[in-house]
């Protein structure tokens, strides 16, 4: 029996940065959603070491938590060249992230667009062997309930875009708050890859921030915790087994 379906997939190759919608996605046991978070801003020496990564500090990156004007930036990555672009204040900019030279030029970029929001310097940092720069260090595969979100949404009395919690994999076909049933080790499988649940998403201030605008104009921790007496909103989980996975897929348990 279903427990719902795939609405739609985003991958975020740069962290803090737009999300892009996919259309598919090859799932790997083991391994992080495919070209996610895949870089990071470090803003000042972060401590991070590529010869043995670890998990860093989400403060330690130019991230929407720190700074809401980069959800004005629009941004796309080219997988097979490294390329990426963005747009910002109707000027579009290319930078080759896949060389020294391009990640500098990048930073330097941003340092000049966003210069008086973080103290720096800025460095492009790419995830050595496999890592990523995620929020929970485990957490490979984010899914957000959108009938959780709308039920969130009706009880603020005000829309509540989905793409402020920058997750992974949206569901849709679910009651509101459906995914509290579901228990750490808990296996659902979704499309031809079977997930295990990790735990809850606790949420930050970079939901305060409106992707369109890039203004803190929602307070929706407090909000969230005020109406249902709750910090998380969102489900991580880890890929037992790989596979395909796309738009109108299952949600089942496995």
């Amino acid at each position: 029996m279903a427990l719902g379906q795939i609405a739609a997939l985003y991958r975020y190759p740069v962290k803090g940065f737009s999300p892009e919608e996919i259309d598919q996605a090859e799932l790997t046991a083991g391994a992080f959603f495919p070209c996610d978070r895949l870089f990071a801003i470090e803003n000042g020496p972060s401590g991070f070491d590529p010869a043995a990564p670890g998990h860093i500090s989400k403060q330690k990156f130019t991230v929407l938590a720190r700074a809401a004007e980069l959800a004005r930036a629009r941004t796309r990555f080219d997988d097979e060249s490294g390329d990426f672009e963005i747009e910002l204040d109707g000027v579009t900019s290319i930078f080759s992230l896949a060389d020294m030279d391009g990640r500098e030029q990048f930073a330097s970029f941003l340092s000049a667009q966003f210069g008086d929001q973080f103290a720096g310097p800025l460095k492009v940092l790419e995830g050595p062997d496999g890592h990523r720069f995620t929020d929970h260090h485990s957490g490979q595969v984010s899914l957000l309930n959108l009938a959780s979100v709308e039920a969130f949404s009706d009880a603020l009395g005000q829309p509540v875009e989905a793409s402020r919690f920058r997750m992974n994999v949206h569901l849709s076909g679910m009651a509101p708050w459906a995914e509290d049933d579901w228990q750490p080790g808990n296996r659902l499988k979704l499309g031809g890859a079977v997930l295990e649940v990790l735990k809850p998403t606790k949420r930050c201030k970079a939901t305060h921030a409106n992707p369109q605008t890039g203004i803190y104009d929602l307070n929706l921790v407090p909000e969230l915790f005020r109406l249902f007496q709750r910090n998380t909103l969102g489900v991580y989980a880890l890929v037992s087994e790989g596979g395909h996975i796309r738009p109108g897929d299952r949600l089942e348990r496995a």
